[in-house]
């Protein structure tokens, strides 16, 4: 434990070591810059890069870099020395407050669904003050990391900062508002959008990743048969660690720590060789810059332990998918979460506030929740008995439901004074967990908290949560609207008829029941939700003129911006599929349909040897059936790939990037199934020693 003490944010320049190296008056400045209360001037800008440059040296780094989240789901990085030459030709370490603050670079080649020409180069970072910067490297040598949001020269966002960043400020803004109507008395001045973000992810052994040629470059085998056994026994759920893998944990674990990252919980997720880290709750864009580290962290770590991770959503066919669940909350400055419902009495209304801005804010736009989670990997996941449905609902636990169903109860008596009465009993203080979980819900309330279940193991938790901010924060936004003209005397009743009208309007997103039965899809359709069941459907919501108001509204995305990642989006799934459909031909054609005919001749010149020896065939019956039957596919599989081929080249001819989309999910895509099922049916005919590529039996229980 000393140790980890030790340790932890000894690569983090954190607030702490800022204060100590810059003037008092400096760092006050700082603390209000960092509230939105004033500007960054040029002059403290340079004292902190100066403190900054100190400690980083002092560790070992050589270089800085502005490190950004562009639309690709990943990070990227420019590394610039700090050493430079002065006017007398000597060496000098520089590094201003101008080069802090702002990075340039030639960033063209980075998606940017239209918003900017190639030739227009241009693209800028800017430093997230809110968020800690840190050093990375091996070695002696290490790099100053600078947290930054990216925008073009049009001052268009295109990364996944900035979206989240003005939606932070858009909801921290109206919750603030809504605060103050709900307790004038509080003095609260802040309020902090936190995020608590669990990553699951899979560990195999590397040789057999670089055997497998779908799993190098589409992070998925397109093909493979599961063995005997899977996950039924559920014998690695939470089950010991393997020594191999607890080295893995632990370094990642340690690396986490020493850039000041809390990783606080690690175990056996379901499928054989799936793990699951937890990072602590933090401000929403910190959790989001600590996840992307941690993804990055544990691939390198595992590559160091002769492992590779897989981050995607599914990997492998038949076994549970791998999810981000992003833990969504509101908290004051003075530390209380306005989702904790421990709170709740009939002098205290302010968490059913918040709850109904919540729900409401799910079911009026539960359209584009699901659409941040449409990605080709997730088709492959959402809706299955192991990850959320597809149709977005809310999980709130019997009581609370109880609770605003009793809502439309309450009389008022005693002239302009009211005597609130519920029907429900122990009202006045209720239990902190007031529910059990439940895990087929896609949006649930936990006890002080929502855990969002959609989002894909491999995505940014930007886009979800600059979503769910921005479609809560203007629910609220509208309730500030209605409560403000509220006299202090008729604040709680206005409250109630607040909570009753929209309760009845949008209590069909409430379903406290189990996600994955047949029956709730019908029920689903009975209350009008809607069940966008691939990324081909989700696409479209971005298009939407509701949608488009929605965040132009709240100035999160301008309809350009919100048009620009809608086309990333597109070209994403064309790459995605694309890529899948080209390896699955290379791999059929090269590897796979030689080693059948390697096969099928060792079959062939054992029936003749056995016939020479013999001199008849009647015990050769099977063997010759098993021959039929092996070539049967293999014709079959020549048939498919045929048609995979003129297909692709088809599809690459659609004009228009969403009517391609269609095209691939409508024609390609049954082909990759067909050709998985055959591929899948002659792994099963083919001696193991001459099947080409690792099966799921290699990659998933041998480690």
């Amino acid at each position: 434990m000393n140790n980890m003490l030790e340790i932890f944010g000894e690569f983090c320049f954190t607030e702490d070591k800022l204060k100590s190296r810059i003037p008092e008056s400096f760092f006050r400045e700082f603390k209000r810059v960092q509230s939105g209360e004033k500007t960054l001037s040029i002059e403290l800008a340079d004292s902190i890069a100066n403190a900054v440059k100190s400690w980083a040296t002092e560790n070992g780094a050589t270089h800085f870099t502005h490190w950004f989240q562009p639309l690709t789901e990943l990070t990227a990085e420019k590394h610039d020395s700090f050493i430079s030459l002065s006017s007398d030709g000597t060496c000098v370490s520089q590094f201003s407050g101008k080069e802090l603050i702002k990075g340039e670079a030639d960033t063209s080649s980075f998606p940017n669904g239209g918003v900017r020409s190639t030739f227009e180069a241009r693209g800028y970072t800017a430093w997230d003050a809110k968020s800690p910067m840190f050093l990375r490297g091996e070695g002696l040598s290490k790099s100053l990391y600078i947290p930054t949001a990216f925008i073009g020269y049009n001052q268009m966002a295109l990364d996944k900062k900035v979206p989240l960043l003005r939606s932070i400020d858009f909801i921290s803004e109206q919750t603030l508002k809504l605060k103050n109507i709900l307790d004038p008395k509080s003095n609260v001045k802040s309020i902090n959008n936190t995020l608590g973000i669990e990553q699951e992810y899979f560990l195999i052994d590397k040789k057999f990743l670089e055997k497998r040629q779908d799993l190098m470059l589409s992070g998925r085998t397109i093909f493979g048969s599961l063995p005997p056994k899977g996950q039924e026994l559920n014998d690695h759920y939470y089950g010991s660690i393997k020594e191999k893998v607890e080295r893995v944990m632990s370094e990642v674990d340690k690396e986490l720590w020493k850039i000041g990252i809390m990783a606080k919980t690690k175990h056996n997720e379901v499928a054989p060789n799936q793990f699951e880290i937890a990072l602590m709750f933090t401000t929403a864009n910190v959790a989001v810059d600590q996840n992307q580290l941690t993804m990055d962290i544990i691939k390198k770590v595992a590559d160091r332990h002769e492992l590779s991770a897989l981050l995607h959503e599914k990997p492998f066919k038949g076994v549970n998918g791998s999810g981000k669940h992003c833990n969504w909350s509101l908290s004051t400055d003075l530390g209380e979460n306005l989702l904790d419902p421990s709170s709740l009495s009939k002098d205290n209304l302010q968490f059913l506030v918040f709850m109904m801005a919540i729900l409401e804010g799910i079911d009026r736009y539960s359209d584009v929740l699901r659409a941040s989670c449409a990605t080709p990997g997730n088709d492959h996941r959402l809706g299955g008995h192991e990850a959320p449905p597809a149709i977005i609902s809310v999980f709130i636990g019997e009581e609370l439901e109880d609770i605003l169903k009793n809502l439309k109860n309450i009389v008022s008596v005693n002239g302009s004074k009211e005597d609130m009465k519920f029907g429900v009993k122990n009202f006045t203080k209720i239990p902190k967990d007031i529910s059990d979980r439940n895990r087929t819900s896609p949006f649930a309330f936990t006890g002080n908290k929502f855990e969002f279940r959609m989002p894909g193991s491999s995505a940014s938790a930007s886009t979800p949560t600059f979503i769910i901010n921005t479609i809560v924060g203007t629910v609220i936004k509208e309730y500030v609207e209605i409560l403000e003209k509220s006299s202090s005397e008729s604040i709680n009743k206005d409250i109630i008829e607040l909570i009753k009208d929209r309760y009845e309007k949008h209590k069909r997103i409430i379903f406290n029941g189990n996600g994955y039965d047949d029956v709730w899809k019908k029920e689903a359709e009975k209350r009008g939700l809607k069940n966008l069941k691939n990324t081909m459907e989700g696409l479209k919501v971005y298009k939407e003129p509701e949608i488009i108001d929605l965040f132009s509204k709240a100035e999160v995305l301008s309809p350009e911006e919100l048009e620009a990642r809608y086309s990333v989006y597109c070209e994403r799934y064309i790459k995605q599929i694309n890529i899948e459909g080209s390896s699955m031909i290379r791999i059929a054609r090269n590897e796979i349909y030689p080693a059948i005919m390697e096969y099928a001749s060792k079959i062939s010149n054992s029936i003749i040897s056995i016939k020479e020896v013999l001199g008849h065939d009647e015990f050769l019956f099977a063997d010759k059936a098993h021959l039929i039957k092996l070539l049967a596919g293999k014709n079959r599989l020549k048939d498919f790939l045929a048609q995979l081929e003129s297909q692709l080249v088809v599809a690459n001819e659609v004009e228009g990037l969403y009517n391609r989309v269609v095209y691939l999910n409508e024609h390609i895509i049954p082909i990759l199934k067909c050709l998985r099922d055959i591929i899948d049916l002659l792994e099963h005919q083919v001696e193991k020693k001459i099947w080409p590529v690792p099966t799921y039996e290699d990659m998933l229980f041998r480690l």
